[in-house]
């Protein structure tokens, strides 16, 4: 195999464990986003309700765009691993041609 095609598998790979991470992180970002509101003890207690809670938007606001940077990260390593195997079959192919 050679090597533009194990990089290539690789990102294939890299790709694919991108593309999940919102299936792990939404239950987690929901309850946490969820809670944001039922503060009304803790914020009483610190006399910070409303900060806590423009903190914990701010924080739910910051994941969601992680998630669809790293979407981002996983359509932009696929196409690049696309184009590894194309240049590998190209490559091989012109080898064919001298060989």
């Amino acid at each position: 195999m050679s090597d533009l095609k194990k990089q290539a598998t690789s990102m294939h790979r890299a790709a694919s464990g991108l593309r999940g991470v919102g299936h792990h992180t939404a239950k987690p970002l929901a309850e946490f986003s969820a809670q944001q509101h039922d503060l009304k003890a803790l914020g009483a207690l610190l006399g910070a309700k409303g900060e806590i809670e423009k903190g914990m938007a701010t924080l739910s606001g910051l994941a969601k765009q992680l998630e669809q940077e790293w979407e981002s990260e996983a359509k932009f390593i696929g196409e690049v691993s696309d184009a590894f195997d194309l240049l590998d079959v190209l490559l091989a192919a012109a080898q064919g041609k001298k060989g």
